[in-house]
Formats: structure tokens, C-alpha cells, sequence
């Protein structure tokens, strides 16, 4: 996974496969972000809260797309 947050540049730069795949992996980060929470085994817990905004960058830019059609 990156490190840093993504563009809207970069994520309208995608194919919508690439966005998807992206996104599928960025909750599946979340959620074992989440996990070590829990557990109290998170050292950075900003890494959270980047991958939140990423998701939200890229279901903006598809539901941007989708009302121009």
C-alpha cells in the first residue's frame, strides 16, 4: 500500500478495474487497521485516517463519473 494520499489527478487517472481493485485493498487495510486497534498493537494510528480519506478521494471521483453519464 502507499504511504501518502492520493490525488483525484491520480485516482481520475485510473481505470475504473484499477479504482475498484484499489479500493477493495484499501478497506481490507482498514479493516486489519481496525483489528490491531482492538488489540491494541497499532503504532500509527494516522495510517487510519489516511486510508479513510483515499476511500472517500475515490468513491467521490466514481460517483462524479457516474452522474455525468
Amino acid at each position: 500500500m502507499s504511504d501518502r494520499p492520493l490525488t483525484a489527478d491520480e485516482i481520475r487517472s485510473m481505470s475504473l478495474d484499477e479504482r475498484f481493485r484499489l479500493l477493495r485493498e484499501l478497506r481490507l487495510e482498514l479493516a486489519r487497521l481496525k483489528t490491531q486497534a482492538q488489540s491494541g498493537t497499532l503504532t500509527n494510528t494516522t495510517r487510519v485516517k489516511m486510508i479513510r480519506k483515499n476511500i472517500a478521494r475515490i468513491l467521490t471521483v466514481v460517483g462524479e463519473e457516474r452522474a455525468k453519464k
